[in-house]
């Protein structure tokens, strides 16, 4: 029997609600049954004091308790943040699927709680899936995000140089103003990615699909273009682009430049814009 009651005492004990509930039931007979005389009684004194102490209760409710939870939220909310970014600390040049997984899991949740720019400097995030991640103002310098799927992904003001995104699906991903010097872009899907006004000196698109993209105003000095697909793309306002560039593309047909380069493709390029 009295192991049974321990037991019982335990299960009440580890649900604050019912503990709660049965205390504030203890405490309601008592004071009710202490208090029945003056119920009974024609003592206004007593309801009065009853009702100033109710008022004082609202008050406390209202404006200390509200404001002692708010701030006991955004403290725990700010510790969960902490967390979120050291735990992606921990997995940094981490190399494994449970790193990968482990950091994008990190990432969600940081985005819910509206953090969007995060370090995220040679992380392994190989195979993921990061559907419209938000990673804008994000320094993700050097990462290794081939093979990954990011359709939508939002990269505006991101730090992307030497980022590998070999092999990934980008379809829709905007990277405006982004700084992607050296990245890798080899075989990916850049279906109307949004490029513009991006540094992409160096920038490897070999192979890659780049039907519809925006690349107007960026910075093409060296970038590699061998056997891109580059049907309606708009390259006006690019710098550093050449038609030396232009030449290995698989195919520029409906293609958009600056004049200059335009009549140069026309002359020069007549097989791939035809």
């Amino acid at each position: 029997m009295k192991l049974n009651f321990g037991k019982r005492i335990e299960n009440i004990l580890e649900k604050p609600i019912l503990t709660n509930t049965i205390v504030l039931g203890v405490v309601l007979v008592l004071v009710v049954t202490v208090s029945l005389p003056f119920y009974l009684s024609e003592d206004r004194n007593f309801l009065i004091g009853i009702l100033q102490e109710a008022h004082g209760m609202i008050f406390d409710i209202a404006i200390i308790g509200i404001l002692i939870y708010w701030l006991n939220d955004r403290g725990r909310t700010r510790q969960q943040i902490r967390s979120y970014k050291d735990e992606i600390d921990d997995f940094r040049m981490w190399e494994s699927e449970e790193a990968a997984f482990r950091t994008v899991g990190n990432i969600k949740r940081l985005n819910r709680s509206k953090i969007y720019a995060i370090n995220l400097v040679n992380c392994y995030l190989s195979k993921t899936n990061l559907t419209e991640v938000c990673l804008k103002g994000s320094n993700i310098n050097s990462a290794n995000i081939s093979s990954a799927v990011l359709p939508g992904a939002d990269l505006r003001d991101t730090r992307l140089n030497q980022t590998n995104f070999e092999n990934s699906n980008l379809n829709n991903a905007i990277f405006e103003g982004a700084f992607a010097s050296g990245a890798n872009f080899k075989d990916s899907y850049l279906i109307k990615a949004y490029f513009r006004n991006s540094f992409l000196i160096k920038a490897n698109f070999e192979n890659a699909y780049l039907m519809e993209a925006d690349l107007r105003n960026c910075h093409l000095t060296g970038a590699e273009f061998k056997d891109a697909n580059l049907y309606k793309v708009d390259f006006r306002g690019a710098i550093g682009l050449t038609i030396e560039q232009l030449s290995q593309a698989k195919s520029l047909y409906l293609a958009k430049f600056d004049t200059e380069i335009q009549e140069k493709v026309l002359s020069l390029l007549p097989e791939l814009v035809g």
